[in-house]
């Protein structure tokens, strides 16, 4: 994707921590020169190496899994938070509207993963990882013979990732203070992903959580 340097993100621990709080990703495939897509929840693993290796599953209906063969390169898109940015947050009159968000593209091979305890494993991984936190959370238990049937109906695959691209657009080419406004309106949202776009922005230095009373009254003649 295109990625002004301003935007790029480099840190590995940066960009797989990204990938497992977003981890709800658009897995892109071709065929015969078609693009083909799907939506399904993908696992990041880093080893000591830092490989990279994505892992999910899909149901065997999905047609997708046809074209894991070795040399069709995947992309799988990890998208952050996102909002509309207006004008009137910047201190500059003639500014346009923009859209900021945070996204990760992931390039890598993929291979069909057959044996079933590791299967059975990844599933298990999975739903330990999205259970956490709940009061409640799932056992995972299932009888025997049913367990093997929904094994039976998906596909488990593994994504050795070769290149990455992170890009988080968060005003890095405005002012500082144009950033603090733009921060604090989207804080001011009754949007979830706006307010999460500047908690980022606060977690990449880019803006202060609060700015002081006169500084908010300043801003806000000047717009």
């Amino acid at each position: 994707m295109y990625i002004p340097s301003s935007f790029q993100v480099n840190e590995p621990e940066k960009l797989t921590a990204f990938m497992n709080d977003h981890s709800f990703a658009t897995l892109v495939s071709y065929e015969a020169g078609v693009p083909f897509a799907s939506h399904l929840p993908l696992r990041c693993f880093e080893d000591d190496d830092n490989r990279i290796t994505l892992v999910g599953h899909m149901a065997i209906a999905n047609p997708q899994w046809k074209h894991f063969v070795e040399e069709n390169e995947l992309l799988a898109i990890f998208h952050g938070p996102h909002s509309y940015i207006s004008p009137t947050w910047y201190s500059v009159q003639t500014s346009v509207p923009t859209w900021n968000y945070a996204s990760i593209h992931a390039y890598g091979m993929p291979k069909i993963i057959s044996d079933e305890e590791r299967v059975v494993s990844i599933l298990a991984e999975t739903v330990t990882f999205y259970e956490q936190g709940f009061d409640s959370p799932w056992s995972g238990e299932l009888p025997a013979d049913y367990q093997a049937q929904l094994i039976k109906a998906i596909i488990a695959f593994e994504i050795r990732v070769t290149r990455i691209e992170g890009k988080y657009k968060l005003g890095q080419n405005r002012s500082e203070a144009d950033r603090q406004q733009v921060h604090d309106s989207l804080m001011a949202s009754s949007q979830q992903n706006a307010i999460q776009l500047a908690q980022l922005m606060k977690a990449e230095g880019l803006a202060c959580a609060e700015k002081a009373a006169d500084e908010s009254t300043e801003a806000s003649h000047e717009i």
